[in-house]
């Protein structure tokens, strides 16, 4: 049965292996970037958040089947929280009344192995609260400080609990849609590739990010995993962060999540 998708961050990555794979499987994209995509949308501004809800609905007709929200940035910066965490939670809440019209509606967001290292308290709780400028200013504190890395591991932290919390409610569980996230390890990408290739940088990346499994994932071995949990077929998976990290999270938490 063919299905209609709406990905977002298509032009590249992950996002651009989901909107792929989902084309060869039969199915309609509809694939959304900041450019050089289906609709173009900056999903760190307010006007470009509505915009991509407005075109999503003239080019659907009112109804999607599922959304993957994979649009991402990694910058030690606060826009960051703005397009991983603001953009992700407004795209998902403004396209949930097309889902809720869909057939075996489904949602996802692409995640990070990230949400098990260290956070910033202070812009997690202000996302949470769906304060965007507490947040921004949060971040801009950790930046100025000396630790922006803490920005991206905080927005992948706070967009996954929304979703855990968000999941199991009436908007979600009760209308029949799953709500999940995919947290992947490293990536092999053009945003990862210039780390990758720095030999100090590198060793920093497997001390962070060890995957014994493996090793480092390609953006089309990620891509399966989300076409699965956005399919018809997957009936009770949700509120999860489904990781994809060759073993990532069982070496840095081991045995303690339970």
């Amino acid at each position: 049965m063919t299905r209609t998708y709406l990905v977002t961050g298509a032009a590249s990555g992950i996002g651009r292996a989901t909107a792929d794979l989902l084309r060869a499987q039969g199915h309609a994209v509809i694939g959304a970037d900041v450019k050089d995509g289906d609709i173009s949308a900056d999903l760190a501004t307010a006007e470009g958040r509505t915009e991509l809800v407005a075109r999503a609905r003239e080019l659907t007709g009112g109804r999607l089947d599922a959304v993957v929200s994979c649009a991402g940035i990694a910058h030690f910066d606060p826009l960051t929280i703005k397009v991983n965490h603001f953009g992700a939670v407004a795209t998902l809440e403004g396209l949930r009344p097309l889902l809720a019209a869909g057939t075996d509606p489904r949602a996802l967001v692409v995640g990070s192995i990230d949400v098990v290292h260290p956070t910033d308290p202070a812009i997690v709780d202000a996302a949470l609260a769906g304060d965007e400028e507490a947040a921004v200013a949060a971040s801009q504190a950790a930046v100025d400080r000396g630790e922006g890395h803490l920005v991206y591991a905080s927005s992948k932290a706070a967009v996954s609990r929304w979703i855990r919390r968000a999941a199991v409610t009436a908007d979600w569980a009760k209308a029949g849609i799953p709500l999940n996230a995919v947290g992947p390890g490293v990536v092999v990408t053009p945003m990862t590739q210039t780390l990758l290739d720095d030999p100090a940088m590198l060793e920093l990346v497997e001390r962070s990010v060890p995957m014994p499994l493996h090793g480092h994932a390609r953006p089309e071995q990620i891509a399966p995993l989300i076409a699965w949990l956005t399919s018809p077929d997957n009936t009770h998976v949700t509120g999860q962060v489904v990781f994809a990290d060759g073993g990532a999270d069982a070496v840095l938490r081991g045995d303690r999540t339970w």
